[in-house]
């Protein structure tokens, strides 16, 4: 019976009848190692679903943790053919299912939702690096989210008023709107363009190695 595991982002298959495990050592294992990688052919594949079952979260509750706590996000837009990523803060609604996030009025991200609204979105988080003694072997603990959904300016005030005040709410907790700082007024919406993104589908992503890993480590520049 022929069986199948991971090494990185290659695949190995090997022969289960030719494995013989002693209690103390393996005798012998016979195995292939597949230099290509898998078939990238995947245009039939949804565009949600994980390559990698085995790291693949199901659990929404913890993607939408990840999604409440990310510090930033990376969102992708189109125009032409041509792909673009912009970086930065956002804010997860969960009563609404949706994103928020603002830019100038006027500049590259709203003229491409409005050209294309669909969008793509990433936030992730790094845990321990773990070496290993063969390069290929060399891997990262992460988790991970992306979400597909579709981006629209918000024209209406008080929807954009309420969606910066999420995000102000969100990075800055300890101050309180008309105490530490004036509420939102129409000449500051004049002067931004607020997002939302009404989210379809979203897939989570995570690896963790045991507490114990050789030589894991957090990095530091």
């Amino acid at each position: 019976m022929e069986n199948t595991f991971y090494s990185g982002d290659t695949m190995y298959r090997f022969n289960a009848g030719t494995i013989a495990l002693s209690k103390d050592s393996v005798n012998t294992i016979a195995y292939s190692r597949e230099e290509k990688p898998m078939s990238n052919h995947n245009d039939t594949r949804p565009r949600a679903d994980v390559k990698r079952q085995d790291r693949a979260v199901h659990d929404d509750a913890w993607i939408a943790a990840l999604l409440g706590r990310a510090p930033i996000s990376y969102l992708a837009t189109a125009h032409d053919g041509q792909p673009f990523i912009n970086s930065n803060l956002f804010v997860y609604d969960p009563t609404r299912s949706a994103i928020y996030m603002h830019t100038a009025r006027y500049g590259r991200t709203r003229a491409n939702v409005e050209a294309d609204a669909r969008v793509c979105l990433s936030v992730s988080e790094m845990g321990r690096l773990l070496p290993a003694k063969e390069a290929l072997g060399f891997s990262v603990e992460y988790s991970g989210v992306t979400v597909f959904g579709t981006a629209r300016v918000v024209d209406d005030p008080e929807e954009a008023s309420y969606g910066l005040q999420l995000l102000l709410d969100k990075y800055f907790p300890h101050l309180r709107t008309g105490e530490d700082y004036q509420p939102i007024v129409a000449e500051e919406l004049a002067r931004t363009s607020v997002y939302r993104i009404d989210i379809e589908e979203w897939s989570g992503k995570r690896k963790v190695a045991a507490e114990d890993f050789p030589g894991a480590f957090y990095y530091s520049s």
